[in-house]
């Protein structure tokens, strides 16, 4: 059976193999999802960054809820388990998570909101500062590489993402009773334009295929799983496709906990997420897209 989720060079890519330029391609009409390696990532920073979020995690749940960032959509600082639910379901999703965004300046929006910083655990911030910088750099060139293949100039999305709202969530799914709920992460999409995870090889991550069977996403360890969110679908008129994903528990092995850390790519606040393809499109403003969507899924 072909492989679905393609995992590709990104060397190769770059370099302008047309065999993984055409299985980008595929990937990204088909279903949104591809894997890349030889990306550059620091497996150090990485290994860091989650012993970092290992130690936040098991603080205290009153400690962890001090940094609480419940009424201000979840922007930055902890959310507990029980609260982010996914569009049309009921039963909030069976984790907690810490976001994480750039270190802004007078340069950046101002509806971009400062970093929190962890006091029990010294290194977490520039863990995650230089976790940040080097997936936004990564993520510059992945959307470097789709913009191309959709005919745009390469830097098209460069000038909406350079001084954009992207984040860092470092996510911790407790272990649960598969028997009795399965669902780490109820089915969803994406908001962003770009998501970039590292983390995926621990299993439990499925997309849904077009037949409506789910697809496991079953990375090597260094590859990073990239994928389209609403944004993109939207400013190319669903030319790419932002599919729906969840995270489950696997009735057959013994429920642990699982850690992982996605890097969600957005524009600035300000930019117009109008089609790449049409001039009368009106389009809507990246800010007013987000709130909408951070409400549908209870963050504020």
């Amino acid at each position: 059976m072909e492989n679905l989720i393609p995992e590709l060079s990104f060397k190769d890519i770059e370099r302008g193999d047309s065999f993984s330029i055409d299985q980008l391609k595929k990937a990204l009409s088909n279903h949104g999802f591809f894997s890349i390696t030889d990306h550059g990532l620091s497996k150090t920073l990485v290994d860091d960054c989650y012993k970092s979020s290992k130690d936040f995690f098991n603080l205290g749940f009153d400690v962890k809820n001090s940094y609480s960032s419940i009424g201000s959509k979840g922007a930055r600082g902890y959310t507990p388990k029980g609260i982010e639910t996914a569009v049309g379901e009921e039963i909030p999703d069976q984790k907690e998570f810490w976001h994480h965004g750039p270190e802004v300046d007078e340069s950046y929006d101002k509806k971009i909101p400062k970093n929190i910083t962890i006091s029990e655990i010294p290194n977490f911030k520039k863990n995650f500062d230089d976790l940040y910088l080097e997936l936004h750099a990564i993520g510059t060139k992945v959307l470097s590489v789709i913009a191309l293949s959709i005919g745009l100039e390469k830097d098209y999305f460069k000038l909406w993402t350079e001084k954009g709202n992207s984040l860092l969530r470092s996510i911790h799914y407790p272990p649960v009773d598969a028997n009795t709920n399965m669902h780490r992460a109820r089915a969803h999409e994406d908001i962003n334009l770009i998501t970039l995870l590292i983390g995926a090889e621990e299993g439990g991550l499925e997309v849904l295929n077009k037949d409506g069977s789910w697809i496991k996403v079953a990375p090597s360890t260094d590859a990073i799983v990239c994928n389209i969110g609403d944004m993109m679908q939207l400013v190319t008129d669903k030319m790419l496709k932002s599919t729906t994903h969840r995270v489950i528990q696997d009735k057959k092995t013994i429920s642990k906990s699982r850690y992982s850390i996605p890097f969600f790519m957005h524009p600035a606040p300000s930019i117009n997420l109008k089609s790449v393809f049409r001039e009368d499109d009106i389009g809507i403003i990246a800010n007013e897209f987000l709130d909408r969507r951070l409400k549908e899924i209870k963050l504020y």
